[in-house]
C-alpha cells in the first residue's frame, strides 16, 4: 500500500495566502510533498485574469519546492447546491463547476465537498426531493469533471442529519446512488475521523476505526486529526490531546493496511483559532503533528 502523507492547507487560508510562501513553508520547513488545496486560497468568484494569475503562481511554486497538490476541497460552510432557493443552488453548482475547472489546472486528480447542507426547514419538509436533486446535481458534475480530465469527485460524511452521511449506513447508501448510473468520473469519499453521529444508538457510527473497516475501501482521501472524547475540532496530535485521543498513528495503519487497497491520501486537516499563543504556535504545532506520524510511516 502507498500511503501519501500531507496536509489540508485549511491553516494557510489568512496566514499564508501568498503561494510563494505556504509553498516554501510547506515543501521546505516543513518537508511535506503532498497538499490538498482549498477553495478559501483560489476562490472561483474571483476575475478570470486573477485566477490565470494565482494558477500561475501556484504551480510555478508547487514545482520549485517539489509539491504536488494531489486533490482540493471546498472550505467554506455553506449550504452549497442544497442551498434551499433554487436560483442560489445554481450559483452553487456553476461555482463548483468553476472550481472543477481550477482543479483541472492545478494538476490535481480530483475535487471535492460536502454534498450539501440542508436548511433546518428543508430537512424536515423535503428529505426525499432534496436527495434527487442532489443526486443529479453531483452526478451533472462528475461529468464535467470528467471533461476536464479529472479523475473522481468526493464527497465527505458530515455528523449531523442535515449535512448527510452522519452514520455508515447512510453514508454507504448515499455512496451507492451517487455512482448508480452515473456517466461521469467516480464519486468517492473523503472519510473524517472526527465525523459521525456522536448521539447514535449504534455505537460504531462513534468509532472512527468502525468507518474505516466499512468505507474505507471507497475513500481514497482520509481528513486526519485527533479525537478525543469530549473535544471535537481539528485537534493537533501534541502530546495535550495524545494523552486523550483515540487516534493511534500505529493503529489506523494496521487497521488500513487490512482494506487491501493501493493507494490511500491522509492529510492533517488541523485548524487554529485566531488567539494567542495558538496563531503564533501554528507551525510548531503542524510540525509536532506531522513527527508524531511519521514515526509510524
Amino acid at each position: 500500500m502507498n500511503i501519501n502523507f500531507g496536509l489540508h492547507l485549511g491553516f494557510a487560508t489568512t496566514r499564508y495566502p501568498e503561494p510563494e510562501k505556504w509553498t516554501e513553508l510547506i515543501g521546505k520547513k516543513l518537508g511535506i510533498n503532498h497538499v490538498q488545496f482549498i477553495s478559501d486560497l483560489l476562490p472561483p468568484e474571483l476575475p478570470s485574469s486573477l485566477i490565470n494569475q494565482q494558477i500561475k503562481k501556484i504551480n510555478y511554486n508547487c514545482h520549485k519546492y517539489n509539491i504536488k497538490i494531489d486533490n482540493t476541497f471546498t472550505s467554506p460552510r455553506y449550504n452549497f447546491i442544497a442551498h434551499p432557493d433554487k436560483q442560489i443552488s445554481l450559483y452553487w453548482l456553476n461555482w463548483m463547476k468553476k472550481f472543477i475547472k481550477i482543479t483541472s489546472r492545478l494538476g490535481a486528480k480530483g475535487t471535492g465537498s460536502v454534498l450539501g447542507i440542508q436548511s433546518v426547514n428543508t430537512a424536515k419538509k423535503y428529505k426525499n426531493e432534496n436527495l434527487k436533486y442532489l443526486y443529479k446535481c453531483w452526478k451533472e458534475l462528475s461529468i464535467y469533471a470528467k471533461k476536464q480530465n479529472l479523475e473522481y469527485l468526493l464527497w465527505e460524511p458530515m455528523s449531523i442529519k442535515r449535512e448527510f452521511g452522519e452514520t455508515i449506513n447512510n453514508t454507504l447508501l448515499l455512496d451507492k446512488n451517487l455512482n448508480k448510473a452515473n456517466q461521469g468520473v467516480p464519486i468517492k469519499i473523503c472519510f473524517d475521523v472526527d465525523h459521525g453521529d456522536v448521539m447514535s444508538k449504534n455505537l460504531d457510527n462513534q468509532n472512527p476505526y468502525k468507518w474505516l473497516k466499512k468505507i474505507g475501501k471507497q475513500s481514497p482521501v482520509i481528513h486526519m486529526k485527533q479525537r478525543t472524547k469530549n473535544v471535537y475540532g481539528h485537534k493537533p496530535f501534541t502530546n495535550e490531546y495524545n494523552k486523550n485521543g483515540i487516534i493511534h498513528p500505529k493503529k489506523f495503519i494496521k487497521e488500513l493496511k487490512k482494506l487491501n487497497i493501493d493507494e490511500v491520501y491522509i492529510y492533517l486537516e488541523l485548524s487554529f483559532r485566531e488567539r494567542e499563543p495558538h496563531d503564533s504556535n501554528v507551525i510548531k504545532t503542524i510540525n509536532d503533528s506531522i513527527n508524531y506520524w511519521r514515526k509510524h510511516l
